[in-house]
């Protein structure tokens, strides 16, 4: 660049900044007389907005809240009215997030929230906040109705309403409101009136009805002021003057469009173009840095695992061939190594479906970390990973490599603060011949893991070409079980009756699983339902029998029908949902259902069993604790888990009359489930000596042999007709 040239940009650049300058600054002065007068509007308007909901709540409340049905179904306890009406309708009506119904002692009678029921739970974790708005209510009823034989004039239309935080931290608009006749056909005395509570929680909700009502965009609330320095906030105060959180949003700006109207269209332009030239290169340089990226990513995913990263099985049985192929050359022997981690459902379970993936990812590094670089790491699915060892110079190069997997795994992973613990069981083939199918591989290192599995787990096992029968038997006899679970016929379900002692009438029936296998005839339960657990099967087994029972007991009349669960299935999560889920396809009602578990599950004393139990009961599914006596469960966790009955285990019936001791434990059992307001029923009534006894010293119900063997569904369909106490059944 020439002098002159030099000479003439740094004139025009510096006219070019004076311009700016002058331009700029008339422009500030300008965009800061008319911005802040738009944002001070703007805040009167959030203000405004909030108002007007707190308003309404008491009129929302009232049209409900005063009506003289409301008193009378409150005071008969009529749940599907009050839903209807006064909790329910109010939340989902009015979009009132919270609603709680108290009584003349401020205790819960209602608890609904998202318009839901809910359990009382969720009021006693608020009453903190709620307290004192309820307490100055009640100051301001018992002042005006003092001395009167009527509270109804004197307190209708009073209410307390502030801003509150609740106990898990969100602020809230709360109103309480006393419920009260609309007529004189009802009367209500001072202090016995019941009390309307309306929350609802300042949250994104709100501000998006304040702002699509007062135009104001991008309306948010948040705890702390914005400081971000494009948001303004507006603070919101509760009656005492403390600030509850702020609403806070970008602000209109009109001035903007004076000062873009006072600059040089020439300018603008210039500046436009040269801004959509910058960000068009940039672009396209991004563009096309993302397309290798995609390209190379795609072409990774085609042949790994996106999760751990190691080879998938597309690539793994490519790896494996190559191995074979090595091996034709005169390469050293290959050995495949099929690894299943223990435990690992309970882990994700337990913790969550997050710490199961990171426990894949741990697992896949760590396993990753014991092999050469010419070794292959895969994950075949879930929790199953192989090796291929390219280099396995005999046999005992191969089990030393288990070894060392096995070992590896026995250590603990840290899971996000938990401690983690699983183990590892291994089956190794070891190939000696390198015409061998890869099918054929691949099943002898399947079946030597099973055979580790089945030994103890976290062990490591070779194929030798001789693996014990039993084991084919087991592992043949775990995929026809499969099959049996999706859909091949087999699997039946018959029905033991349980009679009330008193009259012998059918009280109800336990569900017991049949396997009618079509080539090796009628199994026990115990060969399958041990080899379900074993195997990871029992969720799907547990399920497809509950479903069949409660398809029965929806079009019969039996009174209710008792299913047996798993502890395992208590691991998961989900379960109580699952069962939800049964009874609404099936049309069963919940009441008619009774979920019978073991005392081992109560002496897992787990947070996740209790938490359970409790939404199953609050359904109005009855939990039995079954064979009870053969455990050690004390009285605390009968307490503690909510048990609805008590079954007493059959080697106590069988021994009725010939013990005295046996009799004694059997009556302090009944005595028990009387005392903890539960049913009890004997199994293994098998005669009449053991069924008098059992009526004379007062047990509820009795099942077994004497009264009726399991009958399938026709069958008992029959016995219910009758309207009599059946006879004994042989079938």
């Amino acid at each position: 660049m020439t002098s002159l040239s030099r000479q003439i940009s740094h004139l025009i650049f510096a006219f070019a900044t004076v311009l700016v300058t002058v331009l700029g600054s008339f422009g500030w002065w300008a965009a800061s007389s008319i911005d802040d007068r738009s944002m001070a509007r703007q805040a009167r308007a959030v203000q405004h907005g909030l108002t007007d909901i707190m308003e309404r709540m008491p009129i929302e409340q009232d049209s409900s809240a005063i009506w003289d049905d409301s008193v009378v179904n409150l005071r008969a306890g009529n749940p599907a009215w009050i839903a209807e009406n006064l909790a329910e309708w109010i939340s989902e009506y009015f979009g009132h997030d919270r609603v709680y119904l108290l009584d003349a002692r401020d205790l819960p009678v209602r608890v609904v929230s998202e318009g839901k029921l809910v359990g009382n739970e969720l009021y006693y974790d608020d009453a903190s906040a709620l307290r004192p708005l309820v307490e100055d209510l009640r100051a301001r009823m018992a002042k005006v109705s003092d001395g009167l034989p009527d509270s109804t004039a004197e307190v209708t239309g009073l209410g307390v309403e502030d801003l509150v935080a609740l106990a898990d931290g969100v602020p809230a608009i709360v109103s309480v409101r006393p419920i009260v006749p609309s007529t004189d056909a009802v009367s209500q005395a001072p202090g016995t009136e019941f009390l309307h509570i309306s929350v609802r929680l300042i949250n994104k909700s709100v501000a998006q009805e304040i702002s699509q009502r007062y135009e104001i965009p991008g309306l948010l609330f948040q705890e702390d002021a914005a400081d971000d320095g494009e948001r303004i906030s507006s603070p919101i105060l509760n009656g005492r003057g403390r600030s509850v959180g702020f609403f806070t949003w970008i602000p209109e700006e009109p001035a903007y469009d004076l000062v873009r109207q006072t600059m040089p269209a020439i300018t603008i332009g210039l500046v436009l173009v040269a801004l959509v030239m910058f960000l068009l290169l940039r672009r396209l340089k991004r563009t096309s840095a993302q397309l290798e990226d995609t390209k190379a990513q795609a072409s990774f995913l085609a042949f790994h695992d996106p999760m751990t990263r190691l080879a998938n099985r597309a690539l793994f049985e490519d790896r494996l061939g190559q191995a074979l192929a090595n091996m034709r050359t005169g390469a050293s022997q290959v050995a495949l190594h099929y690894i299943d981690l223990d435990n690992f459902k309970r882990v994700n379970d337990t913790l969550g479906h997050a710490a199961g993936d990171e426990l894949l990812r741990q697992a896949a590094a760590r396993l990753t970390a014991l092999i050469t670089d010419v070794d292959t790491a895969a994950r075949l699915g879930g929790d199953e990973f192989a090796v291929i060892q390219f280099h396995a110079e005999d046999g005992a190069a191969a089990l030393s490599l288990s070894r060392t997997i096995v070992d590896a795994f026995s250590q603990p992973f840290g899971l996000s603060g938990h401690e983690g613990k699983i183990g590892a069981s291994v089956g190794v083939s070891v190939v000696t011949d390198p015409s061998t199918p890869i099918e054929d591989i691949m099943h002898q290192a399947d079946l030597a893991l099973y055979e580790a599995k089945n030994a103890g787990k976290g062990r490591y096992q070779a194929y030798d070409g001789k693996l014990n029968a039993a084991v084919r038997e087991r592992r043949e006899l775990e995929m026809e079980l499969r099959q049996a679970l999706s859909g091949t016929p087999g699997l039946t379900l018959v029905y033991q009756p349980i009679f009330s002692a008193s009259d012998g009438t059918i009280a109800g029936a336990e569900a017991l699983v049949r396997w009618e296998h079509p080539k090796r005839g009628p199994l026990s339960p115990v060969t399958f339902i041990g080899l379900a657990e074993e195997r990871g099967l029992i969720d799907e087994l547990g399920l497809w029998v509950l479903r069949q029972a409660c398809t029965y007991a929806a079009s019969s009349s039996v009174p209710w029908v008792a299913v047996n669960a798993s502890p395992i299935q208590f691991r998961d999560e989900k379960f109580a949902d699952r069962v939800f889920a049964i009874l609404e396809a099936t049309g069963l009602q919940a009441r008619r259902l009774e979920i019978e578990i073991t005392e081992g599950l109560l002496l897992q004393n787990s947070q996740l069993t209790r938490s359970t139990l409790m939404r199953l009961r609050a359904r109005g599914i009855r939990v039995a604790l079954d064979d009870f006596g053969t455990g050690y469960s004390s009285i605390s966790y009968l307490r503690s888990h909510g048990i609805d009955k008590l079954k007493i285990d059959q080697s106590y019936t069988a021994q009725l009359g010939q013990d005295h001791e046996i009799d004694s434990i059997v009556r302090s059992i009944i005595d028990l489930g009387r005392a903890m307001h539960m049913a009890v029923t004997a199994e293994g009534v098998e005669t009449e000596a053991q069924r008098v006894i059992l009526n004379d010293i007062g047990c509820d119900q009795l099942q077994g042999y004497l009264l009726s063997r399991p009958v399938r569904p026709a069958t008992l369909d029959t016995i219910l007709l009758r309207s009599q106490p059946p006879v004994r059944e042989t079938a």
